[in-house]
């Protein structure tokens, strides 16, 4: 707040025009929330089907956000955005996340796959680091999908972001966010080059887990036993 400004000179929101601005925030919210469970819905039909059908999961675990209206403040005002509902909905298309981990990276693109084929979803956007790691080391599948919900007002066309990645790869950036947290950001060199080591770590552990498995998988299977001569049959 500027000091000049004298006390007739501020700027007075009346709590009613607070109360409209804070439940127009909850609404333009809530089409996100709509839309992060339409995603939820489709990977949990996937899964689902995975598991009863061919008797394999290739889902460990589901997480999902949607920003904070503080967040996305901070978001405006950073990209420098008009701070109006309309500009922050064609600018921001992260407000709403999902978070598929994966037992291995072939999991991943296969969900990925199935996900974006789907008639109802279009892929908007798809930055692929796992086969183009950021150069700190950061390995995930981005992509920023839109998804049609329908309100009792009309169909709304809501983007969320939604990431594949396996357990290492979330492992990994689970603790670089943690560390980042914790030096706001000034990491120290010597440690910036220990997190890219265990990205490569990580990395390799995932190629190994995923040729065990599908070498788990091609093995043949073991010869029937040969049955027991009948009663009375003579053995050669």
């Amino acid at each position: 707040m500027d000091p000049d400004l004298g006390d007739d000179d501020r700027i007075s929101v009346s709590p009613a025009e607070m109360r409209a601005l804070r439940d127009e925030m909850q609404r333009f919210l809530l089409e996100y929330r709509f839309g992060m469970q339409e995603i939820e819905t489709k990977i949990a039909i996937l899964r689902d089907e995975f598991l009863y059908l061919h008797d394999y999961n290739p889902i460990e675990h589901v997480s999902s956000r949607v920003k904070s209206p503080d967040s996305i403040v901070d978001k405006v005002a950073r990209k420098g955005i008009e701070p109006e509902f309309a500009a922050v909905r064609e600018h921001i298309t992260d407000i709403a996340g999902v978070r598929i981990t994966c037992s291995f990276v072939t999991d991943a693109y296969r969900l990925f796959d199935l996900l974006t084929q789907q008639d109802d979803v279009t892929v908007r956007t798809v930055k692929d680091y796992i086969s183009d790691p950021k150069p700190n080391g950061y390995k995930s599948l981005h992509a920023i999908v839109e998804v049609p919900v329908f309100l009792s007002t009309g169909r709304v066309v809501v983007p969320v972001e939604v990431q594949f990645r396996t357990i290492a790869m979330d492992f990994w950036a689970s603790l670089e966010h943690k560390i980042y947290y914790k030096y706001d950001r000034q990491v120290p060199e010597g440690l910036i080059e220990s997190l890219k080591d265990a990205a490569d770590t990580a990395a390799e552990l995932d190629a190994r887990m995923e040729r065990l498995h599908r070498e788990l998988h091609a093995s043949p299977q073991p010869a029937e036993p040969t049955p027991a001569p009948h009663r009375g049959a003579l053995a050669v």
